[in-house]
């Protein structure tokens, strides 16, 4: 064993430091999981129907026990996730935070992103399993939390972006939409963008694929509450299959989960009419590992070490591209599946929209 040095020896303020960090990276996991309680047990939503309330009151409101709830609104309150007036000994929300934990139409909300961490935990043995044995973990195999979460997370960025830019920075793609297209939907999931794009889009036909046959029998039900049944239908197929010839072609936030993205290309544009496009939102991520190290890069890793390059490794041929794969490697990846032309349309500090012609 070698002789620890001096130079070896920790560096106290660097040891300090990091160990600050990790109480705060501590607090924010332990919080976390408060966070999906206060969700699932309806307490955000009461505290933002009724103002100020003591713990009593919330408890009476969401029908749960006065203590349990007092510690849980104090455990928010040290987060800044809740606010506490002290003189009366009240809780309440902030106009910001009703915002992130109560309306899921905000393109603030985040709720829906706790519910998509939770699979990470408990889901970890099996990924454990897929580190040893390289077969990966299809999505299929996750905790259910994982699909209406994903959904939750996502849609809030879907209503934000895709109907007043993300379409419009595409070539042509809304005049079309308007007089009446052909769309598919493809790794749709719960089908959020598919209901989202047809309820401005009623002239144009929308058709959701996924592998994941619950995940469809969701996608149908959620069409039929908004309305839109008339002009979208769903069908369990995959990427690499899926039946029709379209005008527009949709991956949202799938291409780089696929074991095949290559294949799934090469079919992509076999199902393309001569003038059509084939729109990709990615995780947004620079081309580089360096340049994504920083707060959302860190989550994106952490999410495709659990997620995104698992459900590859499950698959036929086993790309692995990861969730942070980066512009340069999506466009070896496009251009092998036949396409000549391929441009980022627009981005966000989340997604890259990626615009690809025959």
């Amino acid at each position: 064993m070698l002789e620890r040095t001096k130079e070896t020896q920790p560096d106290q303020e660097k040891l300090e430091a990091l160990l600050g960090k990790m109480v705060g990276d501590l607090g924010a996991i332990t919080t976390g999981a408060a966070v999906l309680l206060g969700d699932r047990l309806g307490l955000f939503a009461g505290l933002s129907e009724g103002g100020k309330m003591t713990a009593g009151q919330l408890a009476k409101k969401t029908g749960t026990q006065e203590r349990l709830v007092r510690e849980w609104l104090s455990a928010q309150a040290a987060a800044g996730y809740v606010e506490y007036d002290e003189t009366g000994d009240r809780f309440y929300l902030s106009p910001e935070q009703e915002q992130v934990f109560v309306n899921e139409d905000s393109p603030a909300f985040m709720a829906g992103a706790f519910e998509v961490v939770s699979t990470l935990w408990l889901d970890e043995e099996k990924v454990r399993q897929a580190f040893r044995s390289g077969k990966g973990l299809g999505w299929h195999d996750h905790s259910a939390c994982l699909f209406r979460g994903t959904e939750r997370f996502f849609r809030p960025g879907y209503n934000a972006n895709l109907i007043g830019s993300w379409l419009p920075a595409l070539d042509g793609v809304v005049e079309k939409l308007e007089q009446g297209i052909d769309v598919a939907d493809v790794g749709c999931g719960h089908g959020a963008s598919t209901v989202l794009m047809a309820k401005a889009f009623p002239n144009s036909r929308f058709t959701g694929f996924d592998y994941h046959a619950p995940s469809i029998d969701r996608a149908r039900a959620a069409a039929k509450e908004a309305g839109v049944a008339g002009n979208t239908r769903f069908e369990v197929a995959l990427a690499k299959d899926f039946p029709g010839t379209y005008d527009l072609v949709a991956f949202f936030d799938c291409l780089h989960d696929m074991g095949d993205p290559e294949g799934a290309a090469r079919h992509v544009h076999k199902a393309l009419k001569p003038d059509g496009t084939w729109m990709i939102v990615e995780p947004f991520a620079h081309d580089q590992l360096a340049a994504n190290l920083n707060p959302v890069g860190r989550i994106y890793y952490a999410a495709s070490t659990f997620i995104c390059t698992p459900a590859s490794l499950s698959q036929e041929v086993g790309l692995g591209l990861g969730a942070q794969a980066g512009e340069a490697r999506l466009r070896k990846v496009v251009a092998g599946g036949g396409f000549k032309r391929f441009r980022r349309a627009t981005e966000t500090p989340f997604n890259m929209v990626l615009e690809a012609r025959p």
